[in-house]
């Protein structure tokens, strides 16, 4: 009975194996193809990232919580000392990003989850709604990111 139970429990841990393994074949060209089909790093790293830094009044700075959270969208932690991120750490940033950015979509988490509910944005953000209209410049940023605007 305990050999039958070991295989028992060898062979689900397989299954378990296999599936992860599944999961991150077909969740990785999501990632990749994000990038390639509109993406332009050039204008994340020089003007969305920027928004990411920015005190808005009556909000702490978006790179506060999504450096420490544990949300969809996290950002890697800036070096002691650093106002901005160096290249590698944009990189990294750009490919975080691409986890709530959809190309070409308003639906894309990025645009729509800090925009306030009565602007068209999600009902709950932790950090409050960064964005109280569509018309604020460092949303449209977002927008234009996620819509393909190249630097």
């Amino acid at each position: 009975m305990k050999r039958a139970s070991s295989y028992m429990v060898a062979a689900a841990c397989l299954a378990l194996a296999a599936a992860a393994s599944l999961s991150q074949v077909q969740s990785a060209p999501a990632a990749s193809s994000a990038a390639s089909t509109g993406l332009d790093y050039e204008f994340f790293k020089t003007k969305v990232q920027p928004v990411f830094l920015t005190k808005r009044t009556g909000h702490t700075r978006c790179v506060v919580c999504h450096t420490t959270n544990n949300a969809p969208f996290h950002l890697v932690p800036l070096t002691p000392g650093s106002t901005a991120w160096n290249e590698q750490q944009s990189r990294q940033n750009f490919t975080l990003i691409q986890r709530v950015a959809i190309p070409g979509s308003m639906d894309s988490p990025i645009v729509k989850h800090p925009l306030a509910e009565q602007a068209g944005g999600d009902p709950h953000h932790g950090g409050a709604q960064q964005f109280e209209s569509q018309a604020d410049p460092a949303w449209q940023t977002l927008k234009a990111f996620i819509m393909g605007q190249k630097a």
